[in-house]
């Protein structure tokens, strides 16, 4: 059977949603579409947006700020059961996650923290150390642990933001952003021991070392017209899948959002 899935950071659907560019949706043939930082609760939106039709539709939004990251799935195929928080409470509330069980996978489509602001000293002078990066890790460790468990059944499909470039060619300017989080050298080696535990960076498995491809681009520097973008978003596959690995492709001709989408097919 084959399945097309494809992944987009909207940053914030009902914005997108007004602009001509969300007649991608309409257009798309994907099977699974999973979208982050929708930074909207299904109330918020009108019926057609929440529940498209001919698609089931599944919601998580942030419980401790509104208008806050969120993450939504509209799937032709109805999964078997859907859960919506990590199983650590450490790492809930936030709605960046949301886990699709089908008949052929684990589905997780995830917004991954990013890791805030960098802290200062009491000179103000930068310290380069990230309010938000321990949680981002732990974060990360949790998800792999219950993404483990549930491989012990099925194989793992998760696709998302992941905030992380993982090597100096999925930037544009990888020295200049050593000290950056997105490209932290301890961001960068979870990425390293997440593909070591078997999980496939299913475009690199396509594209192999293709430079130029990235996947956000800085809207406060007009990034997108000179492409120094990152790639930050992903389709990662357990090593069960490699051989269902049949295209993957990351959409730059689409706007409407600091990021574009990124799409994945199998045959399973």
């Amino acid at each position: 059977m084959d399945i097309k899935l494809v992944s987009w950071n909207v940053n914030g659907l009902r914005a997108l949603a007004r602009k001509p560019d969300w007649e991608w949706f309409a257009a798309t043939d994907a099977q699974i579409v999973g979208l982050q930082e929708t930074k909207a609760a299904p109330e918020q939106l009108p019926p057609a947006l929440h529940a498209p039709a001919g698609r089931h539709a599944f919601w998580s939004a942030s419980e401790v700020k509104k208008g806050y990251s969120g993450v939504a799935v509209f799937s032709r195929p109805e999964p078997l059961a859907v859960e919506r928080e990590l199983p650590d409470p450490a790492f809930q509330g936030e709605g960046r996650l949301l886990h699709l069980e089908y008949p052929w996978f684990h589905y997780f489509n995830v917004y991954f923290p990013n890791g805030g602001a960098e802290e200062v000293d009491e000179r103000g002078k930068p310290t380069g150390r990230f309010k938000r990066v321990p949680y981002k890790m732990g974060f990360f460790d949790a998800f792999l642990r219950h993404a483990e468990t549930l491989r012990r059944d099925k194989p793992i499909v998760v696709c998302g933001d992941f905030n992380i470039a993982h090597r100096a060619i999925d930037l544009a300017r990888p020295k200049q952003n050593a000290r950056v989080t997105g490209f932290l050298p301890e961001e960068r080696a979870w990425l390293d021991a997440f593909i070591n535990q078997g999980y496939v960076d299913t475009f690199r498995h396509v594209h192999g070392d293709v430079e130029g491809c990235y996947s956000w681009w800085s809207y406060k520097t007009r990034a997108r017209a000179s492409n120094t973008g990152w790639r930050i978003d992903y389709f990662f596959v357990s090593e069960e899948l490699r051989p269902a690995i049949r295209d993957a492709w990351i959409a730059a001709d689409v706007f409407g959002s600091d990021h574009c989408p990124v799409g994945l097919a199998l045959d399973v």
